[in-house]
């Protein structure tokens, strides 16, 4: 049995990742690394969404919302994130997502000065339908 989630879709993500570093490089905001990302999604014809609203309700009521950086084929959140290393808010901010949206997986991709780094991360809540 295949453990990896969305395999293929993934390897496209984690390719689309490496080209943009590959070509910028490091040191610039998120949002330009959001903008190439982007680019590469319609070029490569991965269907995406970007900054996803979903709303946090308590009770009943609307208390905040969360905004996905980009949703991939309505399977897999892309969160973009430029740094060293792995912020502990991060991965926090990531798990969020996938409870709010009951999604399998979510990629936290980190452009750091060495590379571009990935990281997986599984709703455990999720992980087995």
């Amino acid at each position: 049995m295949d453990k990896i989630i969305y395999r293929e879709l993934s390897y496209q993500i984690v390719g689309v990742m490496y080209d943009v570093y590959n070509t910028l490089g490091y040191g610039y905001q998120e949002k330009y690394y959001e903008r190439a990302v982007e680019k590469l999604f319609i070029l490569k014809n991965i269907s995406y969404k970007k900054q996803v609203p979903y709303k946090i309700a308590f009770r009943g009521e609307i208390i905040g919302r969360y905004f996905l950086d980009f949703l991939v084929d309505d399977k897999i959140i892309i969160e973009l994130k430029r740094g060293n290393y792995f912020a502990k808010r991060n991965i926090e901010q990531v798990k969020a997502y996938l409870k709010i949206t009951n999604l399998k997986l979510a990629i936290l991709a980190n452009f750091t000065p060495s590379g571009v780094r990935l990281y997986r991360v599984l709703n455990p809540q999720n992980q087995f339908e």
